[in-house]
């Protein structure tokens, strides 16, 4: 009884001091609006255990409800937080890196898998990561990767697996053999090894990015994976013995290339110059940057995170897009076939905005929908005011999810929600980028992605060579339901639980080839 009675008043204080005590956000003074599903005490931590694509339909609710405004979240035990919609205060959030940072609330959550990794890291070492990042990402290596790499790996994995779907009928995971195409290609570029998708490392890393991302929803995680965890620990390891793997084929190689030149000169051979143990790739940069293998390590399973697994997703939900709007598919297809005359040598320049402006929109339209990262946070380090006058305290969390923020009608109009790449041309057909503080895909401020004009050229690529060579027809068992009416309604495909945007359950497709007919003149004049 006497527990009962103590736990009821140790309870009731909590509920009165929650209900009483002056608001640490507020702005001008007054408490901030707070979203629909809020509870007393609990806040909103029933809603961030819902499945991710319902916590997106969550946010893009309070994103119609709440406009540009600013709003308040909470969740017991976790600090306190608010989630911004406006260019303004997005803006002010990430160009201000040393006052609202990645913070102890996201570092917690990730360290296991990401480390001393970019995605964590602050102060110098984010700062030596992102130059050997920029070494990395030259003209020369995105001309190589155009020219050599893209079409050597498109021809000897991707066209391979699509031409053995087609003779046997069966049915493809297009969003796997994309996500092949991607790591076969980050590990050539970035990592000179072969690095298969499909291997312990791909699926210890998938399972591992898919627990991390679910902390983020349970503040109770370090709880449960006391009795839940033995897979993700087992993950863990394999991820952990991967990295330090490509560090140690990297080094061997960089040993082997530092003995040959050394003997080379020994030998008074002069017809050649000595070798550079620096090839360009994104390893070596690394290696110079870094003395600890460990901080190497994690610093390249960091890129190489970003470079397969959200390029991967971004081409899914592109060709997804693609299969849902045939009309959108037949313009591509159109402004290819009078572009492109021969799709087995494509030339970067013709991947230009200029050349292909339809195409590059596009895949700015699938990233608009549907981005790769699709939420962001982040943590105040001190007080601050953002432009609208909401103060936050030290240690506040500040939340935006692209998802709902790329479906603004303030931003793009009452039909934000439907993929119409002709939002992005002019009258004139030209393509009209937008800044990042309306269109944040790629981020922003110090932290702006890197590997943006890389994506952008994969991206076109990618859609000029298969939608050319190939008609993907999606299976849709499981998703066709007739309603009263007798009418069929086909369900929209969602987004699995992961720190990314994976398709649940892959996309399934039927492949057929594709007589391409490139327009008379084209034949003729050759370009």
């Amino acid at each position: 009884m006497i527990w009962t009675t103590a736990a009821t008043l140790l309870f009731s204080i909590i509920l009165f001091y929650s209900l009483t005590k002056e608001p640490k956000i507020h702005r001008n003074g007054e408490k901030l609006k707070r979203p629909p599903n809020t509870l007393p005490v609990l806040g909103n931590a029933i809603v961030f255990l819902r499945p991710r694509h319902v916590l997106f339909d969550w946010f893009v609710k309070c994103q119609q409800i709440f406009g540009r405004e600013t709003f308040e979240i909470s969740v017991p035990s976790l600090p306190p937080g608010v989630v911004i919609n406006s260019p303004e205060n997005l803006e002010f959030v990430l160009k201000n890196e040393s006052i609202i940072t990645k913070g102890d609330f996201f570092k917690q959550r990730s360290w296991d898998l990401f480390g001393y990794g970019i995605i964590n890291a602050t102060g110098d070492s984010w700062r030596a990561q992102r130059k050997a990042g920029v070494k990395f990402f030259t003209a020369a290596n995105l001309d190589a990767l155009i020219e050599h790499v893209m079409p050597t790996v498109y021809q000897d994995t991707t066209r391979k697996q699509l031409l053995e779907a087609v003779r046997d009928g069966s049915v493809i995971d297009l969003q796997k053999v994309l996500l092949d195409l991607t790591t076969t290609v980050v590990g050539h570029m970035a990592y000179d090894m072969e690095i298969d998708a499909s291997s312990p490392f791909g699926k210890a890393f998938d399972h591992a990015s898919d627990h991390v991302g679910l902390r983020f929803q349970n503040p109770l995680y370090w709880l449960t994976e006391m009795f839940t965890g033995a897979s993700f620990r087992s993950s863990l390891a394999e991820v952990r013995r991967f990295s330090m793997q490509i560090v140690t084929n990297a080094r061997k190689r960089r040993s082997r290339a530092a003995f040959e030149s050394l003997i080379t000169e020994g030998d008074g051979d002069t017809s050649t110059p000595p070798s550079d143990p620096c090839f360009g790739s994104l390893i070596d940069s690394l290696i110079e940057s870094f003395a600890e293998p460990q901080v190497v390590a994690d610093a390249a399973l960091n890129f190489l995170s970003a470079g397969r697994d959200t390029t991967a997703q971004s081409f899914t939900w592109m060709f997804y897009a693609l299969m849902r709007h045939p009309e959108a598919l037949k313009e591509v297809r159109k402004e290819v076939d009078e572009k492109v005359s021969n799709i087995e040598d494509i030339d970067i320049s013709l991947l230009q905005p200029a050349t292909l402006p339809l195409t590059l929109a596009t895949y700015y339209e699938a990233l608009r929908l549907y981005p790769p990262i699709p939420f962001e946070l982040k943590q105040t380090s001190q007080p601050v005011t953002l432009p609208d006058g909401t103060f936050l305290p030290a240690n506040a969390l500040v939340v935006w999810c692209i998802y709902a923020f790329n479906r603004a009608v303030e931003i793009y109009g009452d039909d934000a929600h439907l993929f119409r790449p002709g939002r992005w041309l002019d009258e004139d057909g030209k393509l009209v980028p937008r800044s990042f503080l309306e269109f944040p895909v790629f981020n922003g401020g110090p932290r702006s992605c890197l590997g943006k004009k890389m994506a952008e050229l994969m991206g076109v690529w990618v859609m000029v060579r298969m939608c050319s060579e190939w008609d993907f027809d999606e299976v849709m068992d499981g998703l066709v339901r007739v309603d009263d009416n007798g009418k069929e309604i086909v369900r929209e495909r969602v987004s699995a639980n992961s720190l990314t945007l994976p398709m649940e359950g892959g996309l399934p497709c039927r492949v057929r080839m594709r007589d391409r007919k490139v327009p008379q003149e084209r034949k003729v004049n050759g370009h």
